[in-house]
Protein backbone atom coordinates (compact mmCIF):
# COMPACT_ATOMS: atom_id res chain seq x y z
CA UNK A 1 0.00 0.00 0.00
CA UNK A 2 1.79 3.15 -0.57
CA UNK A 3 1.84 6.57 1.51
CA UNK A 4 1.34 9.92 0.66
CA UNK A 5 2.97 12.82 2.78
CA UNK A 6 1.69 16.79 1.92
CA UNK A 7 4.20 19.66 1.77
CA UNK A 8 2.32 22.86 2.22
CA UNK A 9 3.74 26.62 2.60
CA UNK A 10 2.66 29.15 5.24
CA UNK A 11 3.29 31.39 2.12
CA UNK A 12 3.74 31.55 -1.47
CA UNK A 13 7.54 30.95 -2.65
CA UNK A 14 8.32 29.75 0.59
CA UNK A 15 10.23 26.75 -1.23
CA UNK A 16 7.31 24.16 -1.77
CA UNK A 17 7.91 23.13 -5.01
CA UNK A 18 12.11 23.04 -4.34
CA UNK A 19 11.92 20.52 -1.44
CA UNK A 20 9.53 18.43 -3.32
CA UNK A 21 11.79 17.97 -5.76
CA UNK A 22 15.17 17.31 -3.31
CA UNK A 23 12.86 14.57 -0.91
CA UNK A 24 11.57 13.10 -4.24
CA UNK A 25 15.25 12.47 -5.43
CA UNK A 26 16.46 11.90 -1.70
CA UNK A 27 13.46 9.01 -1.76
CA UNK A 28 14.53 8.01 -4.76
CA UNK A 29 18.28 7.55 -3.67
CA UNK A 30 16.74 5.68 -0.57
CA UNK A 31 15.27 3.01 -3.24
CA UNK A 32 12.03 3.84 -3.01
CA UNK A 33 9.07 4.62 -5.80
CA UNK A 34 8.67 8.25 -5.60
CA UNK A 35 5.77 10.13 -8.09
CA UNK A 36 4.86 13.70 -7.22
CA UNK A 37 1.88 15.18 -7.24
CA UNK A 38 0.36 18.86 -6.94
CA UNK A 39 -3.47 19.23 -7.26
CA UNK A 40 -3.64 22.43 -8.60
CA UNK A 41 -0.98 24.66 -9.98
CA UNK A 42 -1.21 28.31 -11.22
CA UNK A 43 1.49 28.77 -13.73
CA UNK A 44 2.31 29.94 -17.69
CA UNK A 45 5.17 27.89 -17.30
CA UNK A 46 3.93 24.36 -18.49
CA UNK A 47 5.65 21.68 -19.52
CA UNK A 48 4.70 19.15 -22.46
CA UNK A 49 4.02 14.75 -21.37
CA UNK A 50 4.79 12.41 -23.93
CA UNK A 51 1.07 11.79 -24.43
CA UNK A 52 0.28 15.77 -25.58
CA UNK A 53 -0.83 17.16 -22.27
CA UNK A 54 0.57 19.79 -19.85
CA UNK A 55 1.23 19.82 -16.29
CA UNK A 56 3.42 22.81 -14.39
CA UNK A 57 7.45 22.88 -15.05
CA UNK A 58 7.94 22.01 -11.09
CA UNK A 59 5.96 19.22 -11.27
CA UNK A 60 8.21 18.05 -14.67
CA UNK A 61 11.19 18.73 -12.69
CA UNK A 62 9.79 16.91 -9.52
CA UNK A 63 9.23 14.24 -11.85
CA UNK A 64 13.30 14.11 -13.31
CA UNK A 65 13.83 14.14 -9.85
CA UNK A 66 11.83 10.88 -8.74
CA UNK A 67 13.24 9.48 -11.89
CA UNK A 68 10.10 9.74 -13.87
CA UNK A 69 8.93 10.63 -17.37
CA UNK A 70 6.53 14.02 -16.36
CA UNK A 71 2.69 12.58 -16.52
CA UNK A 72 -0.80 14.29 -16.46
CA UNK A 73 -1.56 12.91 -13.37
CA UNK A 74 0.89 14.87 -11.31
CA UNK A 75 -0.63 18.17 -12.21
CA UNK A 76 -4.25 17.34 -12.64
CA UNK A 77 -5.42 21.07 -12.66
CA UNK A 78 -3.18 23.70 -14.22
CA UNK A 79 -4.07 27.48 -14.15
CA UNK A 80 -3.02 29.51 -16.87
CA UNK A 81 -3.38 33.48 -16.06
CA UNK A 82 -4.59 35.38 -19.37
CA UNK A 83 -6.00 38.31 -17.62
CA UNK A 84 -5.81 40.35 -14.12
CA UNK A 85 -9.00 38.52 -13.53
CA UNK A 86 -9.45 34.80 -15.76
CA UNK A 87 -7.21 31.92 -16.40
CA UNK A 88 -6.99 28.70 -18.80
CA UNK A 89 -8.37 26.16 -17.30
CA UNK A 90 -6.33 22.99 -18.05
CA UNK A 91 -7.61 19.53 -16.78
CA UNK A 92 -6.10 16.15 -16.50
CA UNK A 93 -3.70 17.97 -19.02
CA UNK A 94 -6.32 19.03 -21.46
CA UNK A 95 -7.63 22.56 -21.61
CA UNK A 96 -11.36 22.88 -19.92
CA UNK A 97 -12.09 26.12 -20.17
CA UNK A 98 -11.32 30.14 -19.50
CA UNK A 99 -12.84 30.95 -16.26
CA UNK A 100 -12.76 33.83 -14.39
CA UNK A 101 -11.67 33.89 -10.45
CA UNK A 102 -15.59 34.10 -9.48
CA UNK A 103 -16.69 31.52 -12.12
CA UNK A 104 -13.72 29.31 -11.22
CA UNK A 105 -14.71 29.11 -7.69
CA UNK A 106 -18.29 27.34 -8.61
CA UNK A 107 -16.31 25.27 -10.93
CA UNK A 108 -13.37 23.74 -8.31
CA UNK A 109 -16.15 20.95 -6.33
CA UNK A 110 -16.45 19.67 -9.46
CA UNK A 111 -13.09 19.05 -10.42
CA UNK A 112 -12.12 16.99 -7.20
CA UNK A 113 -13.18 13.79 -7.93
CA UNK A 114 -10.66 13.92 -11.34
CA UNK A 115 -8.29 15.33 -8.97
CA UNK A 116 -8.39 12.44 -6.98
CA UNK A 117 -8.79 10.16 -9.59
CA UNK A 118 -5.34 10.83 -10.70
CA UNK A 119 -3.90 10.60 -7.14
CA UNK A 120 -5.17 7.68 -7.00
CA UNK A 121 -3.53 6.26 -9.98
CA UNK A 122 -0.36 7.91 -8.80
CA UNK A 123 -0.43 6.06 -5.64
CA UNK A 124 -1.20 2.80 -7.15
CA UNK A 125 2.09 3.09 -9.00
CA UNK A 126 4.29 4.28 -6.47
CA UNK A 127 5.62 3.42 -2.85
CA UNK A 128 4.88 7.33 -1.70
CA UNK A 129 3.59 9.99 -3.21
CA UNK A 130 4.92 13.21 -2.03
CA UNK A 131 2.41 15.95 -2.38
CA UNK A 132 2.66 20.11 -2.79
CA UNK A 133 0.39 22.62 -1.72
CA UNK A 134 -0.56 25.99 -3.26
CA UNK A 135 -0.39 29.60 -1.56
CA UNK A 136 -1.26 28.52 1.78
CA UNK A 137 -4.15 26.98 3.87
CA UNK A 138 -3.96 30.06 5.99
CA UNK A 139 -5.59 31.69 3.22
CA UNK A 140 -9.14 30.52 4.81
CA UNK A 141 -11.52 33.30 2.65
CA UNK A 142 -10.51 30.17 -0.27
CA UNK A 143 -11.26 27.21 1.85
CA UNK A 144 -14.83 26.75 0.65
CA UNK A 145 -14.31 23.79 -2.01
CA UNK A 146 -10.91 24.01 -1.93
CA UNK A 147 -8.92 21.28 -3.63
CA UNK A 148 -5.39 23.24 -3.39
CA UNK A 149 -4.71 22.73 0.20
CA UNK A 150 -6.51 21.49 3.09
CA UNK A 151 -9.88 20.54 0.84
CA UNK A 152 -7.69 17.91 -0.86
CA UNK A 153 -6.05 16.57 2.62
CA UNK A 154 -8.86 16.10 4.00
CA UNK A 155 -10.75 14.32 0.63
CA UNK A 156 -7.52 12.26 0.58
CA UNK A 157 -6.70 11.69 4.02
CA UNK A 158 -3.19 12.90 3.64
CA UNK A 159 -1.26 14.52 6.37
CA UNK A 160 0.45 17.41 5.79
CA UNK A 161 3.68 19.12 6.68
CA UNK A 162 3.72 23.34 7.01
CA UNK A 163 6.98 24.77 5.49
CA UNK A 164 7.76 28.44 6.69
CA UNK A 165 10.20 31.01 4.71
CA UNK A 166 12.43 32.89 7.27
CA UNK A 167 14.40 34.51 5.02
CA UNK A 168 11.09 37.10 4.29
CA UNK A 169 10.86 37.02 7.97
CA UNK A 170 8.05 36.30 10.46
CA UNK A 171 8.58 33.05 10.25
CA UNK A 172 6.65 32.10 14.05
CA UNK A 173 3.92 34.51 13.51
CA UNK A 174 3.59 32.69 9.56
CA UNK A 175 3.59 28.79 11.40
CA UNK A 176 1.86 29.83 14.97
CA UNK A 177 -0.67 32.10 12.82
CA UNK A 178 -1.25 29.65 10.45
CA UNK A 179 -2.07 27.33 13.35
CA UNK A 180 -4.92 29.88 14.82
CA UNK A 181 -6.78 30.78 11.88
CA UNK A 182 -7.49 27.30 10.47
CA UNK A 183 -10.53 25.47 11.31
CA UNK A 184 -9.50 22.71 13.98
CA UNK A 185 -10.15 19.72 12.10
CA UNK A 186 -7.97 21.25 9.31
CA UNK A 187 -4.93 21.89 11.81
CA UNK A 188 -5.49 18.44 12.96
CA UNK A 189 -4.04 17.47 9.90
CA UNK A 190 -0.46 19.37 10.25
CA UNK A 191 1.43 16.85 11.71
CA UNK A 192 5.04 18.80 11.43
CA UNK A 193 7.00 21.99 10.24
CA UNK A 194 9.92 22.97 8.83
CA UNK A 195 11.94 26.38 8.62
CA UNK A 196 13.29 27.15 4.95
CA UNK A 197 16.03 29.04 3.67
CA UNK A 198 18.07 29.77 6.71
CA UNK A 199 21.26 32.03 6.52
CA UNK A 200 23.62 31.75 9.27
CA UNK A 201 23.81 29.90 12.37
CA UNK A 202 20.98 27.55 12.76
CA UNK A 203 21.60 27.32 16.46
CA UNK A 204 19.91 30.51 16.64
CA UNK A 205 17.08 29.30 16.06
CA UNK A 206 16.34 26.67 18.18
CA UNK A 207 14.36 28.47 20.28
CA UNK A 208 12.21 29.17 17.78
CA UNK A 209 11.62 25.89 16.88
CA UNK A 210 10.48 24.95 20.43
CA UNK A 211 8.51 28.08 20.65
CA UNK A 212 6.30 26.84 17.19
CA UNK A 213 6.46 23.48 18.36
CA UNK A 214 5.30 24.42 21.73
CA UNK A 215 1.89 26.38 20.37
CA UNK A 216 1.14 24.09 17.52
CA UNK A 217 2.24 20.81 18.60
CA UNK A 218 3.55 19.97 15.42
CA UNK A 219 6.77 17.88 15.46
CA UNK A 220 9.97 20.04 14.25
CA UNK A 221 11.28 18.47 10.96
CA UNK A 222 14.54 21.08 10.89
CA UNK A 223 15.56 24.18 9.29
CA UNK A 224 16.91 24.03 5.97
CA UNK A 225 19.78 26.47 5.15
CA UNK A 226 19.56 28.13 2.11
CA UNK A 227 20.24 25.75 -0.56
CA UNK A 228 22.69 28.33 -2.69
CA UNK A 229 22.65 26.06 -6.02
CA UNK A 230 18.71 26.49 -6.30
CA UNK A 231 19.05 28.96 -9.38
CA UNK A 232 20.45 26.38 -11.63
CA UNK A 233 17.13 24.37 -11.50
CA UNK A 234 14.39 25.44 -13.76
CA UNK A 235 11.93 28.37 -12.19
CA UNK A 236 8.25 27.55 -12.06
CA UNK A 237 7.10 30.99 -10.79
CA UNK A 238 8.37 34.31 -13.37
CA UNK A 239 8.91 36.47 -10.27
CA UNK A 240 11.79 34.01 -9.69
CA UNK A 241 13.59 34.41 -12.53
CA UNK A 242 16.28 37.43 -12.55
CA UNK A 243 18.91 38.39 -14.29
CA UNK A 244 22.10 36.34 -14.32
CA UNK A 245 25.28 38.25 -14.84
CA UNK A 246 28.40 36.21 -16.32
CA UNK A 247 30.62 36.10 -19.00
CA UNK A 248 31.15 38.77 -21.99
CA UNK A 249 28.02 37.60 -23.83
CA UNK A 250 24.94 40.19 -23.09
CA UNK A 251 21.07 38.59 -23.63
CA UNK A 252 18.61 40.87 -23.21
CA UNK A 253 14.92 39.59 -22.50
CA UNK A 254 12.08 42.00 -22.36
CA UNK A 255 9.88 40.97 -18.97
CA UNK A 256 6.71 40.40 -20.38
CA UNK A 257 3.33 40.86 -18.52
CA UNK A 258 2.36 37.32 -19.01
CA UNK A 259 5.96 35.83 -19.72
CA UNK A 260 5.31 31.94 -20.20
CA UNK A 261 7.56 28.50 -20.71
CA UNK A 262 10.57 30.88 -19.36
CA UNK A 263 12.56 27.71 -19.20
CA UNK A 264 14.58 28.76 -22.56
CA UNK A 265 16.59 30.73 -20.51
CA UNK A 266 17.61 28.51 -18.00
CA UNK A 267 20.46 27.15 -19.98
CA UNK A 268 21.78 29.98 -21.24
CA UNK A 269 21.88 31.60 -17.54
CA UNK A 270 23.96 28.46 -16.86
CA UNK A 271 26.74 29.40 -19.41
CA UNK A 272 29.37 30.54 -17.80
CA UNK A 273 30.51 33.04 -21.13
CA UNK A 274 26.97 34.71 -21.27
CA UNK A 275 24.73 37.44 -19.35
CA UNK A 276 21.41 37.37 -19.58
CA UNK A 277 19.40 40.69 -18.11
CA UNK A 278 15.45 40.79 -17.92
CA UNK A 279 14.30 44.29 -18.74
CA UNK A 280 11.72 45.25 -16.77
CA UNK A 281 8.80 47.94 -18.20
CA UNK A 282 10.12 51.76 -17.59
CA UNK A 283 14.32 50.47 -18.78
CA UNK A 284 14.89 50.55 -22.31
CA UNK A 285 16.40 47.48 -24.12
CA UNK A 286 20.19 47.88 -23.85
CA UNK A 287 22.09 48.79 -27.05
CA UNK A 288 25.06 47.02 -26.02
CA UNK A 289 23.18 43.12 -26.25
CA UNK A 290 24.36 40.87 -28.45
CA UNK A 291 20.78 39.37 -28.66
CA UNK A 292 17.34 40.36 -27.85
CA UNK A 293 15.52 37.58 -26.65
CA UNK A 294 11.98 38.17 -26.57
CA UNK A 295 10.60 34.85 -25.07
CA UNK A 296 6.89 33.20 -25.42
CA UNK A 297 3.90 34.40 -23.72
CA UNK A 298 0.53 33.56 -22.82
CA UNK A 299 -1.19 36.72 -23.63
CA UNK A 300 0.64 37.61 -27.36
CA UNK A 301 -1.64 40.86 -28.14
CA UNK A 302 -1.82 42.10 -24.44
CA UNK A 303 1.72 41.74 -24.30
CA UNK A 304 2.58 43.55 -27.93
CA UNK A 305 1.00 46.39 -26.35
CA UNK A 306 2.31 46.14 -23.41
CA UNK A 307 5.95 46.24 -25.22
CA UNK A 308 5.24 48.95 -27.31
CA UNK A 309 4.00 50.85 -24.26
CA UNK A 310 7.44 50.53 -22.90
CA UNK A 311 8.86 51.74 -26.10
CA UNK A 312 10.77 48.46 -26.81
CA UNK A 313 9.43 48.85 -29.81
CA UNK A 314 11.70 51.52 -30.46
CA UNK A 315 15.14 50.32 -28.88
CA UNK A 316 14.38 46.58 -30.79
CA UNK A 317 13.98 48.65 -34.27
CA UNK A 318 17.26 50.65 -33.37
CA UNK A 319 19.04 46.91 -32.25
CA UNK A 320 18.04 45.85 -35.94
CA UNK A 321 19.25 48.96 -37.92
CA UNK A 322 22.74 48.18 -35.97
CA UNK A 323 22.84 44.69 -36.99
CA UNK A 324 22.17 43.04 -33.91
CA UNK A 325 20.65 39.77 -33.28
CA UNK A 326 17.04 39.03 -32.46
CA UNK A 327 15.41 35.89 -31.84
CA UNK A 328 11.45 35.27 -30.79
CA UNK A 329 10.26 32.49 -29.04
CA UNK A 330 6.52 30.93 -29.46
CA UNK A 331 4.42 34.58 -28.70
CA UNK A 332 7.62 36.38 -29.43
CA UNK A 333 8.05 34.86 -32.27
CA UNK A 334 4.55 35.93 -33.69
CA UNK A 335 5.13 39.37 -32.26
CA UNK A 336 8.42 39.75 -34.52
CA UNK A 337 5.81 39.37 -37.86
CA UNK A 338 3.72 41.84 -39.59
CA UNK A 339 0.62 41.04 -38.25
CA UNK A 340 -1.37 38.89 -35.64
CA UNK A 341 -4.83 38.27 -36.42
CA UNK A 342 -7.59 37.06 -33.32
CA UNK A 343 -10.42 36.59 -36.04
CA UNK A 344 -12.08 34.37 -32.99
CA UNK A 345 -11.45 36.81 -29.89
CA UNK A 346 -9.59 34.10 -28.04
CA UNK A 347 -7.48 36.82 -26.74
CA UNK A 348 -9.34 39.72 -26.15
CA UNK A 349 -11.74 41.28 -28.57
CA UNK A 350 -11.81 39.91 -31.91
CA UNK A 351 -9.47 41.49 -34.47
CA UNK A 352 -5.62 42.29 -36.41
CA UNK A 353 -2.82 44.25 -34.54
CA UNK A 354 0.06 45.62 -36.48
CA UNK A 355 3.43 43.25 -35.21
CA UNK A 356 6.94 44.81 -34.78
CA UNK A 357 7.34 43.82 -38.55
CA UNK A 358 11.07 42.96 -38.22
CA UNK A 359 9.77 39.27 -40.28
CA UNK A 360 8.04 38.99 -42.96
CA UNK A 361 5.37 37.04 -41.52
CA UNK A 362 1.79 36.92 -40.25
CA UNK A 363 0.45 34.78 -37.69
CA UNK A 364 -3.78 34.30 -37.46
CA UNK A 365 -4.69 32.67 -34.05
CA UNK A 366 -6.64 29.79 -33.39
CA UNK A 367 -8.60 27.86 -30.96
CA UNK A 368 -6.81 24.39 -31.52
CA UNK A 369 -3.31 24.42 -29.08
CA UNK A 370 -0.30 23.01 -30.50
CA UNK A 371 0.92 20.35 -27.68
CA UNK A 372 3.81 17.91 -28.42
CA UNK A 373 7.74 17.01 -27.94
CA UNK A 374 9.60 16.79 -30.87
CA UNK A 375 12.57 16.48 -32.79
CA UNK A 376 13.36 18.71 -35.65
CA UNK A 377 16.59 19.16 -37.58
CA UNK A 378 18.41 22.48 -38.57
CA UNK A 379 17.93 22.85 -42.38
CA UNK A 380 21.79 24.44 -42.84
CA UNK A 381 22.53 21.24 -42.03
CA UNK A 382 23.86 22.02 -38.10
CA UNK A 383 22.05 18.22 -37.07
CA UNK A 384 18.78 17.53 -34.92
CA UNK A 385 17.48 19.27 -32.24
CA UNK A 386 14.80 18.45 -29.58
CA UNK A 387 12.41 20.92 -27.69
CA UNK A 388 8.61 21.16 -27.29
CA UNK A 389 5.60 22.89 -28.66
CA UNK A 390 2.91 24.49 -27.14
CA UNK A 391 0.99 27.10 -28.69
CA UNK A 392 -2.20 28.33 -30.74
CA UNK A 393 -1.99 30.27 -34.26
CA UNK A 394 -0.38 29.63 -36.98
CA UNK A 395 2.32 31.69 -38.88
CA UNK A 396 3.17 31.74 -42.32
CA UNK A 397 4.82 34.23 -45.00
CA UNK A 398 8.03 34.94 -46.93
CA UNK A 399 10.36 34.61 -44.58
CA UNK A 400 8.95 30.90 -43.20
CA UNK A 401 8.57 30.00 -46.47
CA UNK A 402 11.65 31.01 -47.84
CA UNK A 403 14.29 30.79 -44.90
CA UNK A 404 12.44 28.76 -42.27
CA UNK A 405 15.09 27.38 -40.33
CA UNK A 406 14.10 24.16 -38.37
CA UNK A 407 12.36 21.11 -40.30
CA UNK A 408 9.72 18.88 -38.02
CA UNK A 409 8.06 15.64 -39.32
CA UNK A 410 9.28 16.84 -43.07
CA UNK A 411 7.29 20.21 -42.38
CA UNK A 412 9.44 23.93 -42.53
CA UNK A 413 9.22 25.79 -38.62
CA UNK A 414 10.41 29.17 -38.17
CA UNK A 415 11.28 32.13 -40.14
CA UNK A 416 14.26 34.50 -40.51
CA UNK A 417 15.33 37.37 -42.10
CA UNK A 418 17.20 37.79 -45.55
CA UNK A 419 20.37 38.56 -43.53
CA UNK A 420 19.76 35.84 -40.92
CA UNK A 421 19.89 38.45 -38.35
CA UNK A 422 16.26 37.90 -37.24
CA UNK A 423 14.95 34.52 -36.29
CA UNK A 424 11.50 32.82 -34.86
CA UNK A 425 9.81 29.71 -33.77
CA UNK A 426 7.99 28.37 -32.09
CA UNK A 427 10.02 25.52 -31.17
CA UNK A 428 10.52 25.52 -26.96
CA UNK A 429 13.03 24.20 -25.52
CA UNK A 430 16.18 24.69 -27.87
CA UNK A 431 18.37 25.58 -25.97
CA UNK A 432 18.74 22.93 -23.18
CA UNK A 433 19.80 20.70 -26.59
CA UNK A 434 24.22 20.48 -25.94
CA UNK A 435 24.09 20.70 -29.61
CA UNK A 436 21.95 23.32 -30.71
CA UNK A 437 22.92 25.89 -27.83
CA UNK A 438 26.92 25.56 -29.11
CA UNK A 439 26.42 26.47 -32.58
CA UNK A 440 23.73 29.91 -31.62
CA UNK A 441 26.34 30.86 -28.89
CA UNK A 442 29.29 30.55 -31.21
CA UNK A 443 27.19 32.81 -33.57
CA UNK A 444 27.54 35.62 -30.99
CA UNK A 445 31.21 35.01 -30.31
CA UNK A 446 30.65 33.11 -27.43
CA UNK A 447 31.36 29.48 -26.48
CA UNK A 448 29.27 26.62 -24.70
CA UNK A 449 29.58 24.63 -21.78
CA UNK A 450 28.16 21.31 -22.81
CA UNK A 451 26.42 18.88 -20.24
CA UNK A 452 23.27 21.08 -19.21
CA UNK A 453 21.10 18.44 -18.76
CA UNK A 454 23.55 16.42 -16.50
CA UNK A 455 24.25 19.82 -14.70
CA UNK A 456 20.30 19.77 -13.40
CA UNK A 457 20.61 16.08 -12.17
CA UNK A 458 23.79 17.34 -10.43
CA UNK A 459 21.68 20.05 -8.84
CA UNK A 460 19.05 17.54 -7.67
CA UNK A 461 21.75 14.87 -5.89
CA UNK A 462 23.46 17.88 -4.12
CA UNK A 463 19.29 19.15 -3.05
CA UNK A 464 18.87 15.87 -2.27
CA UNK A 465 21.98 15.65 0.33
CA UNK A 466 21.11 19.05 1.69
CA UNK A 467 17.71 18.09 2.98
CA UNK A 468 19.53 14.13 4.03
CA UNK A 469 21.69 16.61 6.30
CA UNK A 470 18.99 19.49 7.45
CA UNK A 471 16.15 17.77 7.69
CA UNK A 472 15.10 14.98 9.71
CA UNK A 473 13.43 12.65 6.69
CA UNK A 474 13.37 9.59 8.86
CA UNK A 475 10.70 11.61 11.01
CA UNK A 476 8.90 12.78 7.76
CA UNK A 477 8.64 9.33 6.59
CA UNK A 478 6.69 8.00 9.87
CA UNK A 479 3.99 10.98 9.37
CA UNK A 480 3.21 9.58 6.07
CA UNK A 481 -0.30 7.63 6.05
CA UNK A 482 -1.27 4.53 3.59
CA UNK A 483 -3.88 5.76 1.16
Amino acid sequence: MAQAIMIQGAGSNVGKSMIVAGLARALRRRGLSVAPFKPQNMSNNAAVTADGGEIGRAQALQARAAGLAPAIDMNPVLLKPESETGAQVVVQGRRLTTARARDYAALKPTLLPRVLDSFHRLAAAHDIVVIEGAGSPAEVNLRAGDIANMGFAQAAGVPVVLLGDIDRGGVIAQLVGSHAVLDPADARLIRGFAVNKFRGDASLFADGMDFIAARTGWAPLGIVPHFTEAWRLPAEDAAEIVSRPGGPVKIAVPRLGRIANFDDLDPLSAEPEVSVELIPPGRPLPGDADLVLIPGTKSTIADLAAFRAAGWDIDLAAHARRGGRIMGICGGYQMLGRSIADPEGIEGPPGTVEGLGLLDVETVMRPEKRLGLVQGRLRDGGGTVTGYEIHIGQTEGPDHAARAWIEIDGKAEGAASPDGRVRGCYLHGLFSDDGFRARFLAELGGRSQPGYEDGVDAVLDALAAHLERHLDIDRLLSLAAPV
